[in-house]
Parts: C-alpha cells; sequence; structure tokens
C-alpha cells in the first residue's frame, strides 16, 4: 500500500533527446530505461510514464518501453526541426495539462537536456510542483538543471555502464583523473559541505539534519550528487568527512539521519595563528592593516587558504571568530571604510 507520505510522480520523456544523447556520449551505449525508473522509485511513486518519438525510428526502444509500461506518444512524421519542435511542444501541453487535472501529483520529471523546457520547468514550479530533470551531461544545456529542484545525469545513475572501443564492450572505462584533480575536488566538497553546514546553524538555529544538508546542497546545485565524488552514498560521505575532521557526527531523531555539526578542525588553529603572524608582520612595519588585501597576504604565508574550508562563509567572519578567540581585535574606520585589525597576541 502507498504511504500518504509518498512522492506521487508523473514521468515526462523526451525520448529522441535522451536516447539519441545517451548513444552518442556513451559510446554508442543502448539506452536503458530501467536506470531512470530504479532512481524513481527511491524518490516515490511514479503514477504516470509519458515517452514522446516518432517511434518509427525506435522498433527495440518501443518494446522496451513498453515491458516497462511506458505510455508511447507517436508525433507525426515531418521533416527536421518541424518535428521536433511538435514533440516539444505535445509534451509541454501535455505536462501542464496534467498539473491541472491531477492535482495528487507532486513530482513532475522532465527527461530531457533540451533548454526549451526551461520554461515549462518554471511554470511546473509556479504550479507547486517539484521538478526533476534528467539528462545527458554532454547533450544538456546549461540553463536547464538550475531551473529544477533537482538534476540527474543519466550517465551517473545506478546500472548506467559506458562502452568504451578501447575496453571490453560493456565494461566501464576506469576514470583517470590526475591526483591533484581529485584533491581539488575533494577539497571544493569540504567547503561546500561546511559552509552549508554553517549556513543552516545560523538561519535555522537548530541541529542540522543529514537529510536537510542533502536537501539544501540539492537547492544550491541542483546537479550535486555524491556519486560524482565516489561515494555511494550520503552517510558514506559524511563518514569520510568526519574522517578528515570537518564535521561531526552525533544520533539524530530517526535512524540514518544523523546530526550534522562543524568538527573542531586542527587545521583551523593552524589558520588563524598563521592570520596573526601575518597581522603581526604586517604591524611590525606598516602599523596596524585594513581588512581588505589582507586575505591575500595571508595566502601568501599560506598558498590554498580558504576560510571556506572550515566553515566560514567569508573572510570577515573568520576574522571575526579569532576576534572572539581573542587573537585580534576589529575596529571600523569611518575614514579608510573599512576594518582596522590588530593582533593582540
Amino acid at each position: 500500500m502507498a504511504s500518504p507520505d509518498d512522492e506521487r510522480i508523473a514521468l515526462f520523456l523526451d525520448y529522441e533527446n535522451l536516447a539519441i544523447g545517451a548513444r552518442d556520449a556513451l559510446g554508442g551505449f543502448q539506452f536503458e530505461f530501467k536506470p531512470i525508473a530504479d532512481a524513481l522509485a527511491e524518490r516515490g511513486r511514479v503514477v504516470s510514464r509519458r515517452a514522446y518519438a516518432d517511434w518509427s525510428y525506435f522498433d527495440e526502444d518501443r518494446r522496451m518501453l513498453t515491458r516497462s509500461h511506458v505510455e508511447l506518444v507517436e508525433i507525426p512524421q515531418r521533416m527536421g526541426a518541424v518535428r521536433k519542435n511538435a514533440a516539444d511542444i505535445k509534451m509541454a501541453v501535455d505536462a501542464i495539462e496534467v498539473a491541472f487535472e491531477r492535482s495528487y501529483l507532486t513530482t513532475f520529471v522532465i527527461c530531457t537536456g533540451d533548454s526549451d523546457f526551461t520554461p515549462l520547468v518554471h511554470k511546473l514550479r509556479e504550479l507547486n510542483k517539484r521538478v526533476i530533470g534528467v539528462g545527458v551531461r554532454a547533450s544538456t544545456s546549461k540553463l536547464l538543471p538550475p531551473a529544477c529542484d533537482e538534476f540527474l545525469f543519466y550517465e551517473n545513475l545506478e546500472g548506467v555502464e559506458r562502452r568504451d572501443p578501447k575496453t571490453e564492450s560493456g565494461s566501464r572505462a576506469p576514470a583517470k583523473e590526475p591526483e591533484e584533480e581529485r584533491s581539488g575536488d575533494q577539497m571544493e566538497l569540504q567547503r561546500l559541505i561546511t559552509t552549508t553546514v554553517s549556513g543552516l546553524s545560523r538561519s535555522a538555529g537548530d541541529a542540522v539534519l543529514a537529510s536537510s544538508l542533502k536537501r539544501a546542497l540539492i537547492r544550491k546545485d541542483p546537479t550535486f550528487s555524491e556519486a560524482e565524488y565516489g561515494f555511494r552514498a550520503f552517510g558514506e560521505l559524511l563518514r569520510h568527512l568526519e574522517s578528515k575532521h570537518a564535521i561531526a557526527l552525533s544520533d539524530g531523531p530517526a535512524t540514518g539521519d544523523p546530526v550534522v555539526s562543524l568538527a573542531s578542525n586542527p587545521g583551523e588553529q593552524e589558520a588563524f595563528e598563521i592570520l596573526v603572524s601575518v597581522v603581526k608582520s604586517i604591524e611590525d612595519k606598516n602599523g596596524s592593516p585594513q581588512l581588505s588585501g589582507l586575505k591575500n597576504q595571508v595566502r601568501k604565508a599560506s598558498p590554498g587558504f580558504s576560510e571556506k574550508q572550515f566553515g566560514f562563509g567569508g573572510f570577515l567572519q573568520f576574522c571575526k571568530a579569532a576576534q572572539a578567540r581573542g587573537l585580534v581585535e576589529l575596529r571600523w574606520d569611518d575614514d579608510a571604510n573599512d576594518y582596522i585589525i590588530h593582533a593582540t597576541l
């Protein structure tokens, strides 16, 4: 029996865009619907499935979709852009019609990478519908993902295999990513998580649950997925960051939904000490420095420094935290129209 709390999902597939995009981008890969169905099953109950195409071009696909209980909407055979526009218009009109006729639907899934569907996404969200996009990265317009509540790249879905002519048929080509690029991605991820936890703590004032954190991350970036960073689940990502002393996890009100807080990071104290050292060095030569330009001086002393990796939203907040610890003093100077900072140690 379906739970009344389940998301009720209507799925709309711009089939030519998605299937051809997958084949072009994934080395001749035969498009499969099951990875999409499985991903949506994790998000709610799919009560309506429609796919739009000239099915004379997709004979095998038609049988595959029929087995998956997808309603096939035939687009009359026309030439070139005229036929494409006919499919786009029909799909958009049907989606809006369904949104008005079936008020019980909570979520619309638009499977395409075509930016022409961006106005449809905006309208559905105006109607208080959650919108999830699905597209192939290489053929997805940059305009579409930010318009959605969540956007899934097809090639990242569980069960999608990339064919590479240099590997055995059907096997996934091993990713070859430079070590420094992986390190940079991990650092950016840590900064994203810590600044989001910090922001949620300030705005809500309550304990930050892992589920709330994940929703906030997707609101910031609808394409966010822990799989992009090599993690199988969000909990695994959080445990990794806990091992790096970036965050701390504690029991939440529900099993599997821990409370996430900022950890006492050993590197944070070192960063404060570098700040004090830089301020003292400048004071010895030129007197107490202004805040503007100080961050560049700190970066010269500590390349790669960023206050965001410690959960601070900006350099001023970082300096105010140092002031709260009695390490520096900040005062506003009207003449300089800036803060003046002084090392107290």
